[in-house]
């Protein structure tokens, strides 16, 4: 997608390594230091690989994570962890923006909530939310990754420990139908994503990616499932495009509709009898 705005650093490599030595430090892969950070795996590769500079937004949410000084990843020879213990939000103050964000998002949609009503929930200024997110388009971009990932690692959970494709399948089944709070926050951060997607390049971007990753897990599910015998041999592609769009249509109905109308129980049934009717043996 588009590079993102923002105050960028002066190319060093000494920036690099101490960036390096935080995510180290923290044990973690750098696929999850990016979760953590709130930003695009490819971007902190590339940025750590001298190809892209990163943000200043960017460097201050690694020393928030890291618990270091921004000064210190900037060239200062203080040591990485001289500042005073402050009492920091479970995951860092990045994280706790990024979730009140959705959870605002959710509740008013993106256009209804200032960056006001996000410091106000997370107790802190308005100047700290644009520290870690200069503006409100990186602040949605942040949100939608977030919801992205943690969408993404609940499906992987799943898939996990399904016994073979077909229980696979009615575990995503399950993670699309909004049935719980956090599942209709989800879908209605989505909605949003939606409308901006249509007017933005750069989200529509990030929405083009996502849908690319979760139509693509689908056609994997139902490929397996062919070859295991619990579905018939249908064309993975094209029946996910079908399906997925299915999910879409239906919880767009559920999210819009007087609960005694199209509730997530129509909505499951409706998904299920797609799965006996299109790809029972």
């Amino acid at each position: 997608m588009d590079e993102d705005p923002g105050t960028r650093v002066p190319d060093d490599s000494d920036v690099r390594d101490r960036v390096r030595q935080v995510v180290d430090s923290l044990g973690c892969s750098r696929r999850e230091f990016a979760r953590r950070i709130v930003m695009d795996p490819s971007k902190l590769s590339r940025s750590l690989g001298g190809t892209r500079r990163f943000t200043l937004a960017e460097i201050v949410r690694v020393a928030d994570i890291g618990g270091v000084d921004v000064a210190w990843l900037l060239g200062s020879p203080a040591p990485a962890r001289d500042r005073e213990p402050v009492a920091v939000p479970e995951g860092g103050r990045p994280l706790q923006i990024v979730r009140e964000t959705v959870r605002l998002i959710a509740e008013h949609g993106f256009h209804g909530v200032r960056v006001a009503d996000i410091a106000a929930a997370c107790g802190t200024s308005t100047a700290a939310v644009h520290y870690h997110f200069p503006g409100r388009d990186e602040l949605l971009e942040a949100a939608v990754r977030w919801c992205m990932d943690e969408d993404t690692a609940r499906r992987a959970a799943g898939l996990a420990d399904a016994p073979d494709a077909r229980a696979e399948l009615l575990h995503l089944i399950a993670l699309q139908t909004p049935r719980t709070a956090q599942q209709r926050r989800q879908w209605l951060v989505w909605l949003d994503l939606w409308a901006q997607a249509a007017r933005s390049t750069a989200v529509g971007q990030l929405h083009e990616h996502y849908y690319r990753q979760w139509r693509t897990t689908v056609a994997e599910v139902l490929r397996r499932g062919v070859d295991q015998g619990v579905f018939r041999a249908v064309d993975p592609e094209p029946t996910a495009l079908r399906l997925t769009a299915l999910i879409d249509g239906l919880a767009t109905q559920v999210l819009a509709t007087a609960p005694d109308s199209t509730g997530p129980d129509t909505m499951h049934a409706a998904l299920l009898t797609f799965i006996d009717h299109e790809l029972a043996p």
